[in-house]
């Protein structure tokens, strides 16, 4: 009887809980970060374990370019949950963030965390793809002296052919890209159309045409190309 009363009493509470989470949702799916945050941030000082609830608050903040709230977030995410892949990625992520915005001495020292958080997304799950591509951007981002290098960032286009082959050849375009090997990466984009036919592959190709290659008329044909091929 006594536990019965105890759930009678806390019913109100868990319902305005409920409807409170269903309208930040709503609001964060509608990408109104800002109006999200009170309410997700309401939720959380009632239950500061909700994993998703710290998940929206860590992306809003990136979203609001706050790096050192969003890093907390994702910090808390790992504590909470050690095991889940993600959110050492999104943490790295943050890190990679906060890394460029603050200048070369902020970068030295975050750059080891960033890859270590990576490196164990990875490990954690070894078919997470985005991890593999932020290590992919470390590799060719960070100078030599730091261990940058197409190579090792090489490796991780090859896991990306195993795991997914229209990543892979994306990830080959960019290093093409990034090391100004404009027909080589032109080759690669077309192979990952070919592959996936995704609107990030037309866009890649297309962002080739128009700011690399100086070709607006080829990106356009490009685009154009995407929305007949994706008629209904």
């Amino acid at each position: 009887m006594k536990k019965l009363f105890l759930i009678i009493f806390l019913l109100p509470t868990l319902v305005f809980s409920q409807t409170s989470f269903e309208k930040a949702d709503k609001l964060f799916s509608q990408e109104k970060y800002a109006a999200a945050k009170p309410i997700y941030e309401s939720i959380l000082n009632d239950n500061p374990t909700n994993l998703k609830v710290i998940e929206n608050l860590g992306d809003i903040e990136i979203h609001l370019k706050n790096w050192d709230k969003a890093i907390s977030y994702y910090q808390s995410l790992k504590k909470l949950k050690p095991s889940e892949a993600n959110y050492y990625y999104k943490y790295g992520g943050a890190l990679g963030l906060k890394s460029q915005a603050g200048g070369k001495w902020v970068a030295i020292r975050l750059i080891g965390d960033m890859k270590a958080s990576f490196e164990k997304a990875i490990s954690l799950n070894p078919k997470h793809i985005e991890a593999r591509w932020a290590m992919i951007e470390y590799y060719l981002q960070v100078p030599g002296l730091f261990g940058g290098s197409e190579k090792k960032a090489q490796r991780y286009v090859n896991e990306l052919m195993t795991l997914s082959p229209v990543d892979g050849y994306l990830a080959k375009g960019r290093i093409d890209e990034y090391f100004e090997r404009y027909k080589s990466a032109e080759r690669n984009y077309i192979k990952a159309i070919e592959v996936g036919g995704s609107k990030t592959t037309y866009e890649r190709l297309a962002s080739l045409y128009k700011v690399k290659l100086m070709q607006p008329e080829k990106a356009i044909k490009v685009l154009e190309e995407y929305k007949d091929r994706n008629k209904s």
